[in-house]
């Protein structure tokens, strides 16, 4: 795939690797090649997605560097292409997991926080780091942020620039998950496989239908639901789950995707 980042695929499960030492900085590389890495995980044949950066350290975060001495128009245009790069992967149509080990900062947590849940090490910490640097965050956390954990919680993370430890981010909803820091991945593969085996046309309607209904009126979101619903019934999967039911009882049926 690319230098730093490339998309390994087995058994269904396609994995997201950062590696670009020392800490996955997402310079405009890496953000370019995320943003490759996403695409190709949209293939139907891959149906979960790791997002991971190794044993010792998950992202963290900008490449400063290279920010130092940026103006305002480049900062536009290298804000709006990493922004691009998070929502190819918050829209993968299908289940998405961030597994962190060591640190999460800056875009290292806006990473994270474009998945659909997170699996933290028992020594990972989190954080948006931005406001020490005089800026704030610009690829989502102040926006994926405060739907997680709530707008006050957020802003104390935000306005502080605090690193917050594994145990705290999972009390307030940060990460779904703590292991220890040697099975995080094995934690995140497990948590992905439980979906893996599902109906993919059913999960890719299911997370749309949250995620569209979170930015509009609850009549909108209500009507969204309906119309993926109602879509269901013209797929094999809605089909062969539903005579499965009926003849062998619940949670038997095997999907296709179809």
């Amino acid at each position: 795939m690319g230098e730093f980042v490339r998309l390994e695929i087995a058994d269904g499960i396609g994995t997201i690797r950062l590696d670009r030492p020392k800490v996955n900085a997402l310079n405009d590389q890496v953000t370019a090649e995320l943003a490759e890495a996403a695409r190709a995980a949209a293939a139907d044949d891959i149906r979960a997605v790791i997002i991971y950066g190794g044993e010792r350290v998950f992202a963290g975060g900008a490449d400063i560097g290279v920010m130092a001495e940026a103006g305002y128009a480049e900062m536009a245009a290298r804000s709006g292409r990493l922004q691009a790069a998070m929502d190819l992967v918050a829209g993968l149509g299908k289940p998405v997991v961030a597994a962190i080990t060591g640190y999460a900062l800056g875009g290292g947590l806006e990473l994270a926080l474009a998945a659909d849940f997170r699996v933290a090490g028992e020594t990972a910490r989190l954080g948006q780091p931005e406001i020490g640097l005089g800026i704030i965050p610009g690829a989502g956390g102040t926006q994926r942020l405060p739907r997680l954990v709530g707008p006050a919680k957020a802003k104390d993370i935000v306005f502080t620039g605090r690193m917050v430890k594994a145990a705290e981010a999972h009390a307030i909803g940060l990460v779904d998950l703590v292991a220890p820091d040697e099975s995080v991945y094995a934690a995140a593969l497990d948590l992905v496989r439980r979906y893996a085996a599902g109906p993919a046309l059913a999960l890719r309607a299911a997370k749309q239908a949250i995620d569209y209904g979170l930015g509009v009126d609850l009549a909108t979101g209500l009507e969204i639901e309906r119309i993926q619903f109602a879509a269901l019934f013209g797929t094999d999967d809605q089909r062969s789950g539903m005579r499965s039911f009926l003849e062998n009882g619940p949670n038997k049926a095997t999907f296709t995707g179809h």
